[in-house]
């Protein structure tokens, strides 16, 4: 860190501060999904801490969703999809009980964001994608304390929440970010000379470029020590995920870039470092569990007793570290590139590996094929203009290309990969038609 103002996300400095023993009026977005349901856990075993007063989803799994908010008695639930809104009312009212009041609903695109801009103290961003931009910043704007797990909206509106952020008003919920806010915290700015961010590796450390050439989705989810969602889970196995969250610590942080260390740990006990000036490296270290870093979240300045597991220093255990294969991972060398650039090349960064990634799931691209298109389409939109201030429009329209582009380039691939086959099988037949006629 240097003498600049303060950074995004700095833990000597407390937003909204709440007097001992109160509790937290909290939001919830992304209720339904691995964070969004973490967070409830915790928070329904500390009644006395947190209290729920909104949910959104987006509206897949409607049944969780009146669940949710018929334990918490939240006063809102927001749904995107406006035709989930029947059903959610029909399973409100089997929880609630017939004539009983239900929950305000809010539906459509927006919902989330007027949802973040309601009255509470704390705003949990579980949002998954660049789509929870506007409820960070309807979040910052409204004045709530923001506990960030959404890095894409960080990540391709990083000026637009630097522009807003009031000092603290920002906390990592990421595990890596909330591991460097700790460690950052045993010093001062000017003694901080580096940030390590560790990676588990996914599931094909270790693995070359030529041997990941032929992986399936199934073997792409199977992460060896994280239980997450589909889209994080394959960001992990690119390692997307670590280089978005590189560009996401020099945000925070207020880091150079060359001054952001990856470097993989398998184990995923030790979540990120600081080295300091004088030598010393801090390590936040837990088992792999998100419950901790949610409950920094929610809960900073103060630790919510129990929120995570604790090592058993009984047994023995082995932590090992390794340097990152950049040839065959090449995602966290794009992203240092597009963090580099700024302006609007990491929204076209993310937004084209979102594509890709759905490719993949769908079968139009092999694993290799989503590193090679996001870099074919970041390399197609080159360096964003200079000297004119980023605006939501500018994100919107740049996503919007980075979007039609990959589709185009995806189809390309899949209808390339079908022709090739219908190729080889042609010619298997006709080889085995030779053999018969022998």
């Amino acid at each position: 860190m240097t003498d600049s103002p303060a950074p995004l996300a700095d833990p000597h400095l407390v937003f909204d501060p709440v007097a001992e023993g109160g509790s937290r009026d909290v939001v919830i977005l992304g209720s339904t999904g691995s964070i969004g349901t973490q967070a409830i856990d915790l928070v329904l075993r500390n009644p006395d801490r947190f209290r729920v007063t909104g949910l959104s989803a987006a509206g897949g799994r409607i049944e969780l969703l009146a669940e949710q908010a018929h334990q918490l008695r939240v006063r809102t639930v927001a749904v995107a999809r406006e035709d989930a809104v029947p059903a959610l009312r029909e399973a409100l009212t089997a929880r609630y009980g017939a004539g009983q009041p239900l929950p305000e609903i809010l539906a459509g695109p927006d919902a989330a964001t007027h949802l973040a801009a309601t009255a509470c103290h704390t705003v949990l961003n579980g949002i998954t994608g660049s789509i929870g931009l506007a409820p960070t910043l309807a979040a910052l704007e409204a004045g709530r304390t923001l506990a960030l797990a959404n890095k894409e909206s960080l990540i391709v509106g990083g000026p637009l929440v630097k522009a807003l952020a009031k000092p603290g008003q920002i906390i990592p919920v990421d595990s890596e970010h909330a591991a460097l806010f700790q460690a950052l915290a045993a010093g001062t700015r000017a003694d901080v000379r580096k940030l390590v961010v560790t990676a588990s590796g996914g599931p094909f450390r270790g693995r070359t470029k030529a041997q990941l050439a032929d992986v399936t989705v199934a073997d792409a989810l199977a992460h060896p020590t994280w239980a997450m969602g589909p889209v994080i889970t394959i960001n992990s196995a690119t390692l997307v995920n670590k280089g978005l969250e590189v560009i996401e610590a020099h945000l925070l942080y207020d880091i150079p870039f060359d001054r952001i260390e990856v470097v993989v740990h398998p184990q995923s006990y030790v979540h990120s470092m600081v080295e300091f000036t004088d030598g010393s490296t801090l390590a936040q270290a837990t088992p792999p569990d998100m419950r901790g870093p949610i409950a920094i979240g929610l809960g900073w300045p103060e630790r919510v007793p129990d929120a995570a597991p604790t090592f058993d220093w009984s047994k023995a255990s082995t932590w090992e570290f390794f340097p990152l294969d950049t040839e065959a991972f090449p995602a966290v060398g794009l992203a240092r590139h597009v963090g580099q650039l700024a302006g609007t090349a990491p929204a076209v960064f993310n937004a084209a590996n979102e594509e890709c990634v759905e490719a993949f799931r769908g079968g139009a691209l092999p694993f290799n094929g989503i590193m090679e298109t996001v870099t074919r389409v970041v390399e197609e939109h080159g360096t964003p203009r200079t000297g004119t201030s980023l605006t939501v429009a500018d994100v919107l329209e740049a996503e919007t290309w980075a979007r039609t582009r990959t589709r185009e380039l995806t189809q390309r691939t899949k209808t390339q990969r079908e022709m090739t086959q219908q190729a080889s099988a042609q010619q298997a037949n006709a080889q085995q038609a030779a053999e018969a006629r022998a």
